[in-house]
């Protein structure tokens, strides 16, 4: 099945659904369902490769038990699959009995349910939901990237997109980005503000291609960290991450500037950092006490690059696209942050992106920095 094909089918069906109350909403229950699929089919994988695999799923939860319709007439659906969704999956989910010992692939399960809901209210239409869902077949997906097309294209019915910062970076420019900063195996890459994974996925596809061995596979699965705020794309993110054969990604919901800066430890750092920081949003002043008195600002922007000056390890390098406002912004902060980068980082290229690379969600003039922790800009 096509995947824009796929996401209409969807919109299509959930419209009629008097519980869904726009495209968010819809964003959200599509991705939870999308979820469950794919981590069922990422468990025949790993029940293939290991006798020994316990699913942290109970077994009735399963996406193999109760969502794929067999054509038997005995699929739940209408209110008794309603009462299934609300009264057993989500509470059960939400509920995971999980320790220090539990692996990230498991514990991802109960990461992404803790903040989701079921927004359906007729259990017909979401009976018809799952079943399209059922249809996808992932093997079928060579380029992973056709994931985050499921996204994509929802979002551009999103006029209100570019009012929440949520500019979703082209894959043109994530793949350039990439291709530029050349991450090998065995180094350490981050996004701070990771979203959906388009970066992430960016940097793995230049990675696959240096696999030759079983080693270098293990090395592949564990290159790659993240942190996401907002719980969709995080979502959105694990589970590319999945398709994308990390089995344990090392993707954290929550805030990159919760830490105090200053605290970083060496292993803390990173060899590649590459993204796309929010911009125009605030942060209120007791996350803006975890950055030196000089790099305070309350713009989320100018943050990031601290943390990224902060956490980038020494030759290592970085690629960040940043506003206008950041390059030829003169207030006190801007020019602390810029003074920073310059005496301390080798800024060594700026690129100016045309201004429709984000429409519709912005029409803000923005800019690819490349710098490295190596010595002054020159």
């Amino acid at each position: 099945m096509v995947l824009s094909n796929y996401v209409k089918r969807l919109q299509d069906i959930m419209r009629n659904d008097a519980g869904i109350n726009g495209d968010a909403q819809r964003i959200e229950q599509m991705t939870w369902i999308l979820f469950l699929k794919i981590y069922d089919s990422k468990e025949e994988d790993w029940e293939f490769y290991d006798e020994n695999y316990q699913s942290i799923i109970p077994e009735k939860l399963r996406w193999r038990k109760w969502a794929v319709d067999k054509k038997d007439g005995k699929a739940l659906t209408g209110e008794e699959l309603l009462n299934f969704v609300n009264q057993e999956l989500f509470p059960g989910l939400k509920n995971l009995k999980i320790n220090e010992n539990t692996p990230k692939s498991q514990t991802i399960v109960k990461d992404i349910f803790e903040d989701n809901n079921n927004y359906m209210k007729d259990g017909v239409l979401l009976r018809q939901v799952i079943n399209v869902t059922d249809e996808l077949n992932f093997e079928e997906y060579k380029d992973y990237h056709a994931f985050g097309e499921i996204y994509e294209t929802i979002l551009k019915d999103l006029q209100s997109a570019g009012n929440a910062g949520e500019f979703y970076t082209p894959r043109a420019v994530t793949d350039f980005m990439a291709k530029m900063l050349n991450p090998e195996l065995g180094e350490k890459i981050a996004d701070f503000a990771c979203g959906t994974g388009g970066f992430l996925t960016s940097v793995l596809n230049i990675l696959d291609k240096k696999v030759d061995t079983p080693e270098d596979r293990e090395i592949y699965k564990n290159s790659v960290f993240g942190i996401e705020k907002k719980a969709l794309p995080y979502m959105l993110c694990v589970t590319n991450m999945l398709l994308h054969d990390i089995d344990s990604p090392d993707i954290i919901h929550g805030n990159s500037f919760d830490k105090n800066v200053r605290e970083y430890k060496e292993e803390d750092k990173f060899d590649v950092v590459i993204m796309n920081p929010p911009y125009g949003g605030s942060e209120k002043k007791t996350v803006q006490n975890n950055f030196p008195v000089d790099l305070r600002s309350s713009e989320t922007a100018d943050l990031f690059m601290s943390v990224i000056m902060y956490r980038l390890k020494r030759n290592g390098r970085a690629g960040v696209i940043l506003p206008d406002g950041f390059l030829f912004g003169t207030d006190n902060i801007k020019v602390s942050i810029k003074k920073k980068l310059l005496e301390e980082f080798n800024l060594h290229t700026i690129i100016r992106l045309p201004p429709s690379v984000f429409s519709p969600y912005t029409s803000i003039t923005t800019n690819i920095l490349f710098f490295d922790n190596t010595y002054p800009t020159k």
